[in-house]
């Protein structure tokens, strides 16, 4: 909640990762100390009231980072004394070589188990999520680790969060959020994201991060049926029939609507589904949306919101 704002300017800035968060000029630190802790006692010394304000909010901000680093170490020695520590509600694959695994973030337990049935269990893991996790841009450290949904998504991939993340540890090479093709299902992919982005950057930043692509639609006519992805592609479908008549449409809201084979079949099948790379091509951009969209300040959220109004495609109510 505290934010000072200094100028510095610097012929060659160097920045620590694609946010650019953070300046890497080791010999600004001292200069910058140097040129304000003089200024900044006296400033102290004339403002008893504020000063304490501020003292406070410092501790408090310690206690949370130092809740969180002990939370960050339960998991991780865990992990290293137990294993068989992996979530229990994780069904795991029989491969063993990170390279060559996958795993499902799958929103519900009936959709997670549509899709343990359906997977090809040489490979592909399944890790139901229940409800919507943590919105963990308006959530500190401490009550990041502490939520349950997140402590098993960490333990399962066993590369751990923010500066203590090993990428060499990661237990598949692809993660694969699946969500329902609703309202509900955008937000909790939010969710993840905003997670993904937040405490584990790299897992993006190296590409191993999905968003599977369920069908929207299934188009029977006859014999013949169709997976439709979009409503663009079920139009087309439709114009090509011409008429009509005997033409059956399925809308698939819920992945728990489909049978393991048709999960199968249609999203999970390397060889026939559509999947997504999530990436970022603009850090801080990136950090400017997930502030706005996710944060606790909410007339940026508003005004967002009613600049894009006129965008909007497909609006479920």
């Amino acid at each position: 909640g505290l934010t000072a704002i200094i100028s510095v300017k610097i012929p060659e800035p160097q920045f620590e990762g694609q946010t650019k968060t953070r300046l890497g000029n080791a010999e600004v630190k001292n200069q910058v100390e140097s040129a304000l802790a003089e200024t900044l006692i006296f400033w102290l010394e004339e403002h008893p009231s504020e000063g304490r304000k501020i003292i406070d909010k410092c501790l408090t901000a310690s206690r949370a980072r130092e809740a969180a680093r002990k939370a960050r170490d339960l998991i991780q020695k865990k992990s290293l004394l137990d294993s068989t520590s992996l979530p229990g509600k994780l069904t795991d694959c029989s491969e063993k070589d990170p390279e060559l695994c996958e795993l499902y973030l799958v929103e519900g337990e009936s959709a997670g188990g549509s899709a343990k049935q359906g997977r090809d269990r040489r490979f592909q893991a399944i890790l139901p999520m229940r409800g919507k996790i943590l919105n963990v841009e308006k959530a500190r450290p401490d009550k990041m680790l502490a939520h349950e949904e997140i402590r098993a998504l960490v333990t399962a991939l066993g590369i751990g969060v923010g500066e203590s993340l090993d990428l060499s540890k990661l237990r598949y090479w692809r993660v694969f959020i699946m969500t329902d093709a609703d309202v509900d299902g955008a937000h909790i992919r939010t969710l993840l994201l905003t997670f993904f982005f937040r405490y584990m950057e790299p897992l993006i930043a190296n590409g191993h991060l999905y968003v599977a692509q369920p069908p929207l639609y299934r188009i029977k006519k006859g014999k013949k049926q169709d997976w439709v992805y979009s409503d663009t592609e079920k139009d087309a479908i439709m114009k090509k029939y011409g008429d009509s008549r005997g033409v059956d449409i399925q809308r698939y809201k819920g992945l728990g609507e489909m049978n393991p084979d048709q999960l199968w079949d249609t999203t999970m099948d390397p060889e026939k589904r559509t999947i997504l790379q999530v990436s970022i091509e603009d850090g801080v951009k990136a950090d400017e949306i997930f502030t706005t969209l996710m944060g606790d300040e909410v007339p940026p959220r508003k005004a967002f919101i009613l600049s894009h109004a006129q965008a909007v495609r497909n609006l479920d109510v």
